[in-house]
């Protein structure tokens, strides 16, 4: 995914954790996850009408995929594949984070959003996922900014952005049809002062599993 955005493509990991640029042939392997999380997931995404089963097939990845690629090459996001690093050197894709809606200038902004196989929920996955986004964001990714909604129903997400220390600044009504409705979110949102003396997002983050 060759693309102008400043950082990107970018290959970033810390222990197990590795995030990277989707590839052509993760269709199988991210269609597995997809579908073997439905009842995890589909609460809390803005997914297009049909089958999750069709939604979530190898061929549907393919449009995904192109769609991530041209969003990428015209600098509007950098989207990760999240991957577990086995014993054997082999990698697992365990789930997606996104930094979207990337706008420069004097906003130099961007959303995060993320999911996760539930069967490997808990472990320090996406928070050390989201911590490595945000170091390389504001880093080579030339950020200041990174917000993530979330529905205040979803308690697993907004863990994720509490034990990083986000900001809950904003409650937005009927925010984004989800789920068959317009559904209220909770908006966090970090800036670069706010982890520069802690040495970044990824330092904080140690600091708190220890």
């Amino acid at each position: 995914m060759l693309g102008s955005t400043p950082g990107w493509p970018a290959t970033l990991a810390d222990g197990p954790v590795l995030l990277r640029p989707y590839k052509r042939g993760d269709g199988r392997a991210w269609s597995e996850v997809r579908i073997a999380n439905q009842k995890w997931l589909a609460p809390w995404e803005s997914a297009p009408p049909g089958p999750w089963a069709e939604m979530n097939s190898p061929r549907a990845y393919g449009y995904v995929y192109q769609d991530m690629r041209r969003a990428a090459r015209r600098g509007e996001s950098m989207p990760f594949a999240v991957c577990l690093r086995e014993s054997d050197g082999s990698e697992r894709l365990v789930g997606h984070l996104n930094l979207g809606n990337i706008v420069r200038r004097a906003f130099s902004s961007a959303y995060a959003g993320y999911w996760v196989d539930h069967r490997v929920a808990g472990r320090g996955v996406i928070p050390t996922a989201l911590a490595l986004a945000v170091d390389h964001a504001f880093g080579p990714g030339g950020l200041h900014r990174i917000e993530v909604n979330i529905r205040p129903e979803n308690k697993p997400s907004r863990r994720v952005v509490e034990k990083l220390g986000f900001r809950e600044e904003a409650y937005h009504q009927r925010y984004m049809h989800i789920d068959g409705g317009w559904r209220d979110h909770l908006g966090y949102a970090l800036t670069s002062e706010e982890i520069a003396a802690e040495g970044g997002l990824m330092a904080r983050w140690r600091r708190v599993r220890a």
